[in-house]
């Protein structure tokens, strides 16, 4: 996952936007590929890596961990690791995180309306 330089234009433009806008600001938070579809495993409780791997087939284990670290660099979800042997490490949603549910579920629904739409 490659990140915008920080030096660019493009970087500049993104961050301009994103503080005159909130939903850009948002969008640039959950915008990903994988993040939604994370958090709305997530929304049902709290899972192990192992767990979220399963939901995700599609997902490389690098491609998981990179999006579960911006989710908890962004404050969306809370990694909790126990001092077991072998380590067990569970992702939750925090109280914004699970602010996302309705905008999940509507963002499901408005997915299937467009779907429908564009497959005729």
């Amino acid at each position: 996952m490659g990140e915008i330089k920080q030096t660019s234009t493009n970087f500049s433009n993104k961050l301009a936007l994103s503080d005159e806008c909130s939903e850009a600001y948002a969008s640039n938070i959950i915008g990903g590929q994988w993040t939604l579809v994370i958090c709305s495993w997530l929304l049902s409780g709290k899972l192990r890596f192992g767990e979220l791997k399963k939901k995700l087939p599609g997902i490389t284990e690098r491609m998981l961990t990179l999006q579960l670290r911006k989710l908890e660099e962004n404050k969306i979800i809370i990694r909790t690791v126990y001092a077991e042997v072998p380590p067990r490490v569970e992702y939750e949603l925090t109280e914004i995180g699970y602010a996302l549910k309705p905008v999940i579920k509507e963002l499901e629904d408005w997915g299937g309306r467009h779907k429908k739409l564009t497959s005729i």
